[in-house]
């Protein structure tokens, strides 16, 4: 019969429950890219958008800069979740800036949507603690 194994002398030390939260946050960078590219591509095909203000005035403006700007971050945060789904630590530093830029972005639709931004806050500042304390979990995996 042989001896049971020690996954911390193969691995160095135990992987955490934590290493969860790290996979979430690549799929949830996978997904969001995703629609992302869906919106990018959806500016680029229909590159004027119409707007109806309080006051019924009809806004028209061209969206194809801001198409293009969403189907490349669409397409970096695709990439970099799938990284870091492989344990890179580029793609943990490279995810640790987007979802902080996201994280500040929350804060200017705090007015309008405050449930929503403040439950989008709380899933990025975990999401940045998994990935700067445990991400390299999933690397030495």
């Amino acid at each position: 019969m042989s001896a049971p194994v020690d996954d911390r002398a193969r691995y160095g030390s135990p992987m955490t429950g934590w290493a969860g939260w790290v996979v979430f946050a690549a799929v949830f960078m996978m997904v969001s890219g995703m629609m992302n590219v869906l919106q990018g591509l959806a500016a680029l095909f229909r590159d004027e958008a119409y707007w109806v203000t309080l006051g019924g005035a009809v806004v028209a403006f061209d969206v194809t800069t801001w198409g293009w700007i969403h189907l490349l971050f669409g397409i970096v945060l695709i990439i970099v979740g799938a990284l870091l789904m492989k344990g890179s630590t580029f793609a943990r530093v490279v995810g640790i800036g987007l979802v902080s830029l996201n994280l500040l972005a929350q804060f200017s639709w705090a007015t309008l949507y405050p449930f929503w931004a403040l439950l989008a806050t709380a899933i990025d500042v975990v999401v940045i603690y998994a990935l700067i304390v445990h991400g390299g979990e999933l690397r030495d995996r």
